[in-house]
């Protein structure tokens, strides 16, 4: 007869699902990733990780609210730093993340649910980028526009790679557009 596992709590049982769908969604992707495949890689069965999360956009918002919190945590070693540096980090950070990225854009067309998240998740960058840019003496009627400028080339960065010299010279036209605005 097979030994019982040695029971764990809830918290910890889904945070092991959760860790193991980061990994097999950033190694192989949100697509070729079935529940059960997920289900192994946690040591559970297939029913616990419907049970914890009803389906498989389920387990990518628990994925994304963890990147986003790490992230989130790790941002405050960044106020010693140049506001373009600290648009290079998140950038970064976004790029590291690309697979989640790609399957947010894709999956927000097909889920209600990763179309909210997703929406929170620029209102929050926004938020962010509103609160550099007044940071940096923008009026604040100029910050909605700029703050979007600077999504749209996150973004973009993001989706069209280049190389890492012309990403800070992109970022620093943005900042440098910026702070002329708060100037005149």
């Amino acid at each position: 007869m097979p030994r019982n596992r040695r029971p764990r709590d809830r918290e910890e049982k889904r945070a092991e699902i959760v860790t193991a769908a980061r990994a097999l969604f950033l190694d192989e992707g949100y697509e070729a990733v079935s529940m059960t495949r997920i289900a192994r890689a946690a040591g559970v069965v297939s029913n616990t990780v419907y049970w914890y999360f009803g389906d498989k956009d389920g387990i990518l918002i628990a994925v994304l609210d963890e990147v986003m919190a790490d992230a989130l945590e790790r941002s405050g070693e960044l106020q010693p730093l140049e506001p373009v540096e600290r648009l290079l980090w998140v950038l970064t950070e976004l790029e590291r993340m690309s697979t989640l990225v790609t399957t947010v854009h894709a999956r927000s067309e097909e889920s209600a649910s990763i179309r909210e998240w997703h929406e929170r998740f620029h209102a929050l960058t926004d938020a962010l980028l509103r609160l550099e840019f007044a940071a940096l003496g923008v009026p604040e009627d100029g910050v909605d526009e700029l703050a979007t400028i600077a999504v749209y080339v996150l973004e973009g960065l993001l989706m069209h790679p280049v190389e890492p010299a012309r990403k800070r010279a992109v970022l620093a036209a943005v900042l440098r557009g910026a702070t002329s605005t708060a100037v005149s």
